[in-house]
């Protein structure tokens, strides 16, 4: 009986690796990506998707957002975690003060808390834009920031 046990293990070990998917790449030049919507957005916002749902409904997004660009107000039904990589920008939680993001900072919105994005009036960020879906939506869009909100 002992020796039906190790080849019974050994197979039962080695069989997840052979029915294990392969490593896959997506180069930089091959993610295309498209001016931000000036339904949600203001200013010139570029969106590149990172990676799609496949992982649990989870998504992500690198954004770039020049000077002076923004998000409008939004909320996400599961949160949202926002990877600055790159440049200085701005966050705000509705009531809430403006906070100055860099590159290296990373933001954890909760879920349902109504929120923006975006560059300050004189430098450009990026982000990663880490999100889940709920019900097929990862973001529910509000109104836009007005220059008075942005400016404050």
């Amino acid at each position: 009986m002992t020796r039906f046990i190790a080849p019974t293990l050994a197979l039962a070990l080695v069989a997840p690796a052979a029915l294990a998917q392969s490593l896959e790449m997506t180069k930089a030049e091959d993610r295309a990506g498209q001016i931000g919507s000036e339904e949600n957005f203001t200013g010139t916002v570029y969106v590149a998707p990172v990676f799609g749902p496949e992982m649990n409904d989870v998504n992500a997004g690198e954004v770039v957002f020049m000077p002076g660009a923004r998000s409008a107000w939004h909320t996400h039904p599961i949160g949202q975690w926002l990877v600055v990589t790159a440049g200085t920008g701005w966050v705000q939680e509705r009531g809430g003060e403006k906070m100055t993001m860099q590159a290296g900072d990373v933001v954890w919105a909760p879920a349902g808390v109504e929120h923006w994005h975006g560059a300050t009036d004189r430098t450009s960020v990026t982000h990663l834009a880490v999100q889940a879906a709920e019900d097929g939506s990862a973001v529910e869009w509000g109104e836009h920031v007005t220059d008075e909100e942005y400016g404050r």
